[in-house]
C-alpha cells in the first residue's frame, strides 16, 4: 500500500541505534514536587523502515541496571527487588506493533515488557529527518515520548511522606532520542 505521505528524504532500510548519539530517559516526581530525571547508559535496538513508511517497526533492549542514581544507597534500592528487580529481570523490551499518523507526527504502537510484565503503550513519535553523517553513512533520527504507570508493570513500592506526597509518582515519563545508522548490505 503506497501512503500519501512524505517525509522528506525517506529511505527504506535497516537501521541500527548508535547509543553514543541516543538517549532513553525516564522522569518521575520527586517527594511530589521536583522532575527526576535519568538515563540509561546501555541500550540497543534496530528500526526498519519500509517501503510503506506505516509498515516499519521497531525493536529495542535497555539494560535495566544501566544508570546511576549518584548515590549508591539510591542505586541498590532502585535497582533491587522494591523497583527493577535487575537480578531477575536485567531487560526491559520493546517491540513494535503498528504505526500511525497523528497530526503532523506519529503513533507507535509497542509491547513493552518491564519486569517480565508485558503491556501495550502508545509512544508519541516525531521523524527528525534523514541524511549523510560527518563520516558519510547514512543516518535518520526519531524523538519519541510517552507516559506510564509504574504499577501497570508492577513496579507497586511506595513510601508517603507526612504531608500525603509519594516519594515517587507512579506516572513515569519516557523520552527517547534516536539517532540510528543504515546497516550496510552484505
Amino acid at each position: 500500500m503506497t501512503t500519501a505521505i512524505h517525509i522528506p528524504g525517506y529511505l527504506a532500510g535497516t537501521w541500527d541505534i548508535d547509543p553514543i548519539h541516543s538517549d532513553v530517559s525516564f522522569v518521575v516526581r520527586h517527594l511530589g514536587l521536583a522532575r527526576y530525571r535519568r538515563s540509561f547508559e546501555r541500550f540497543s535496538g534496530v528500526i526498519v523502515t519500509a517501503e510503506d513508511p506505516f509498515a516499519s517497526t521497531v525493536t529495542a533492549e535497555i539494560d535495566t541496571a544501566s544508570f546511576d542514581t549518584g548515590l549508591d544507597v539510591f542505586n541498590r534500592h532502585l535497582l533491587g527487588s522494591d523497583f527493577l528487580d535487575v537480578e531477575t529481570h536485567p531487560t526491559a523490551t520493546l517491540v513494535s506493533t503498528g504505526l500511525r499518523q497523528h497530526g503532523d507526527d506519529y503513533q507507535l504502537d509497542v509491547d513493552l515488557t518491564l519486569l517480565g510484565t508485558t503491556r501495550p503503550v502508545t509512544l508519541d513519535v516525531e521523524a527528525l529527518g534523514f541524511g549523510i553523517g560527518i563520516d558519510g553513512a547514512q543516518k535518520t533520527a526519531f524523538s519519541a515520548a510517552t507516559t506510564i504507570s509504574r504499577a501497570d508493570f508492577g513496579l507497586t513500592y511506595q513510601s508517603t511522606l507526612a504531608n500525603g506526597n509519594f516519594v515517587i509518582s507512579d506516572e513515569v515519563r519516557v523520552l527517547v532520542e534516536i539517532e540510528a545508522v543504515l546497516r550496510k548490505e552484505g
